[in-house]
Order: C-alpha cells, then sequence, then structure tokens
C-alpha cells in the first residue's frame, strides 16, 4: 500500500505512524487508532442489540484498530443513570455482547468495553430500578447539578464499596470469558471511581480519604480485584482525567510529581495502560513541557498511554488536513506527538460517529472524503 501523507505549511508528514500495529495484551492492533468510548443509549432493556452490533461492526471495518465500547453498567442496582445503557452483566446481555464481539473480531480488530458506574450522578427514579438512590464517597450534591434540585447520594458504608468492587470484578471476569480483548475501567469524569479521587466528592475520614494518593484506595482496590478475576495477561485499561463535570478547569495533580505518585499506584494495582482523558489533544499539561496528559502518563509510568481529545472533530482538522491554514491543532500536531512516541494510541470519538470509514479514508488520502461531524450524528447508531 502506498504511504499517504499530509501536506501543511511546513513539511510533508507522513500518515504512518497512526497505521503501526501495537501489541496489546494477546492480541495485535493494526493501527494505533481506538474508538473512544460514547454513550449511545441505543440498548433496551439494557441488552446490546444487533443494531448495537453493527455500529461497532462498521467502525471496525472502517479503519479502527481497537473498539472502546460505550460506557456499560456492571450488575450493581446504582451504576445506571442514563437511560437504555447496556449492562456487563448477566446471560442475556453478554449473550448480545458475543455478538458484537464475534462482528467486530471478524473485521480484523479488537474490542475492550468501559466498565462504568455513575455514583452520585444517579438520582432516584433512574432506571432500571427507580427506588435505588446514587452511591457516593460523601454526602455531597454532585457539582454536577449546581444550581439544580437534586439529591445528595447514599453515603458508601464498607459493605456497599465491597459489593460494588465485586460487580466491577464479576464484569471483568465475564468481559473476559465472552471474548473481549481486555477492559476499560472508567476512572474520568467525576463518576464514581473519579468522585473518590476528587476532594470536592471525597470527604471521607476512613481509609478511602484523605490526600490525593490516599484518596486511590477505592480505584486500587477496584483494580486489584478486577486482575485478580481475569489473571495476568488480560490487559486492563484505566480511563482517567483532570477535568470534572462542575469545574473544567480542576486539576487533580498540579504537578508532574503529585500525577506521579498518583499514577504509581494504580500501575501497582494492575493497570496496564492509562487513557488520558483531555478536552484537546494537543494542549500541554505542565508548564515547561509541551507533553500533553497522555504524554505524561506514558513518561512517569512507562505504560502505554492513550491520547484523547477533539480528534478529527471539526472542520478546522480536516481543513489542517488538507495542507490549508488553519488556527486549530489537526493532524499534523497528532502525528509530530506520535512520532515523538509522546503515546501510544489516539482515540477518536465523535468524528466516527459522523463518518465510520474515517480511518480508512485518513490511511487511503482520501481526507477530502471525510464526512464532518454534525450533532445530528449523535443521535443516530
Amino acid at each position: 500500500m502506498n504511504d499517504p501523507a499530509i501536506a501543511t505549511n511546513e513539511t510533508t508528514l507522513s500518515t504512518a505512524p497512526l497505521f503501526k500495529s501495537f501489541d496489546f495484551g494477546g492480541t495485535t492492533l493494526k493501527n494505533r487508532i481506538a474508538m473512544a468510548p460514547m454513550t449511545r443509549g441505543k440498548s433496551p432493556n439494557k441488552i446490546p442489540t444487533d443494531a448495537v452490533a453493527e455500529y461497532y461492526r462498521k467502525r471496525a471495518e472502517g479503519g479502527v484498530g481497537l473498539i472502546i465500547t460505550e460506557g456499560v453498567n456492571p450488575g450493581h442496582p446504582a451504576s445506571s443513570g442514563y437511560p437504555d445503557v447496556p449492562w456487563i452483566d448477566g446471560a442475556e446481555a453478554m449473550a448480545g455482547w458475543k455478538k458484537v464481539i464475534d462482528g467486530v473480531h471478524k473485521a480484523g480488530s479488537a474490542i475492550i468495553p468501559q466498565i462504568w458506574h455513575v455514583g452520585s450522578i444517579r438520582q432516584t427514579g433512574m432506571e432500571p430500578d427507580a427506588s435505588v438512590p446514587g452511591y457516593g464517597p460523601s454526602p455531597i450534591v454532585h457539582p454536577y447539578y449546581e444550581g439544580k434540585e437534586a439529591e445528595a447520594p447514599h453515603v458508601m458504608t464498607q459493605c456497599d464499596i465491597d459489593e460494588t468492587i465485586a460487580a466491577f470484578a464479576s464484569a471483568a471476569k465475564q468481559s473476559r470469558d465472552v471474548g473481549f480483548d481486555g477492559i476499560e475501567l472508567h476512572g474520568a469524569h467525576s463518576y464514581l471511581i473519579d468522585q473518590f479521587f476528587w476532594a470536592v466528592t471525597n470527604q471521607r475520614s476512613d481509609k478511602y480519604g484523605g490526600d490525593l494518593v490516599q484518596r486511590t484506595t477505592f480505584a486500587v482496590e477496584l483494580v486489584q480485584a478486577c486482575r485478580a478475576a481475569v489473571g495476568p495477561e488480560f490487559p486492563i485499561v484505566f480511563r482517567y482525567s483532570q477535568w470534572k463535570q462542575g469545574d473544567y478547569k480542576h486539576k487533580m495533580a498540579e504537578t508532574p510529581q503529585e500525577l506521579e505518585a498518583f499514577l504509581g499506584k494504580l500501575c501497582d494495582a494492575g493497570v496496564d495502560v492509562f487513557h488520558a482523558s483531555t478536552r484537546r489533544f494537543d494542549d500541554a499539561e505542565f508548564e515547561g513541557s509541551t507533553l500533553n496528559l497522555a504524554g505524561w502518563s506514558r513518561k512517569l509510568t512507562g505504560k502505554p498511554a492513550i491520547s484523547v481529545g477533539s480528534v478529527g472533530l471539526d472542520s478546522d482538522f480536516l481543513r489542517s488536513m488538507v495542507g490549508k491554514s488553519s488556527g486549530t491543532a489537526g493532524i499534523d500536531a497528532l502525528l509530530r506527538r506520535l512520532e515523538r512516541d509522546e503515546f501510544d494510541l489516539v482515540a477518536v470519538g465523535r468524528a466516527l460517529l459522523s463518518d465510520a470509514e474515517w480511518g480508512n479514508k485518513v490511511q487511503e488520502g482520501r481526507e477530502k472524503e471525510i464526512v464532518p461531524f454534525t450533532p445530528a450524528a449523535m443521535a443516530e447508531l
């Protein structure tokens, strides 16, 4: 295959770094493109349908090397906060996921589920059991609801914590047994795991509270339980973010040293890959360095890292791909970071909703054919 290139104002950049293979646990990814997890809400009764299977298969056929599914709820009654989000629990749901996995594998791609507990985002009245309230580390209304009427969560007891961790571990084991290629744990965006990280929502005085490192205890125990459930070779990806719903400018770790201490605890617990969620992939994370959050994750831990944040999202990005002047970071900036080995994989989100063939079109030099993202794509599979 010819090696397409991207023309920029400065030089001509090969897209080859985006299409190198990558070892991921027991499989080899065909390229460095991951599909970012995006809530779809298209699984009635929390069971993935044939349409969901087709949705993921089309993205695999379209050039994605690693599919990270929408967030899926473990079998814990308080884990769900949005309608028609699928379970990763029980025979019927897992049969639905088997169809998804088979289609993705047939297309030559790997797939992992993102296991997701919403914590105190949940409010009484939400599915699947309207009587169950949200759970949280402390009796604090989630800052996401600032200015809105909302209830404080049920404060998690040790028994609640143990049951929640067990639900994650069970979901991890069921994922491995049904044929997924790994799992991702959703520890970002101020959902349950991240609520334990965030001082605003975690004001506990027991072993789960304290400074940033001490506030990793819940996540550490959860990762350890998942690792014990799936064995030493099954990849565990951990998604985290500095920003929070309710505070998009928040920095959980203010310095590289603080970030190293935070990530180190998760490494020791059994995390294999860090998925560093940022709103714009080309933003430097700390002063004095151009590294983004994924770059710092890889530098500080030696673990592979996934970068994400507005990749391929809008017309500015596409204009930079075809050599026109652009005031925003485009694929040229992404390729330079990949060439410098700052991170290992690149997660593409909403751009793949508008155009399932995004990866193939980039690889084949058909960038002018890419369908730009529009909000209407959010409503469709």
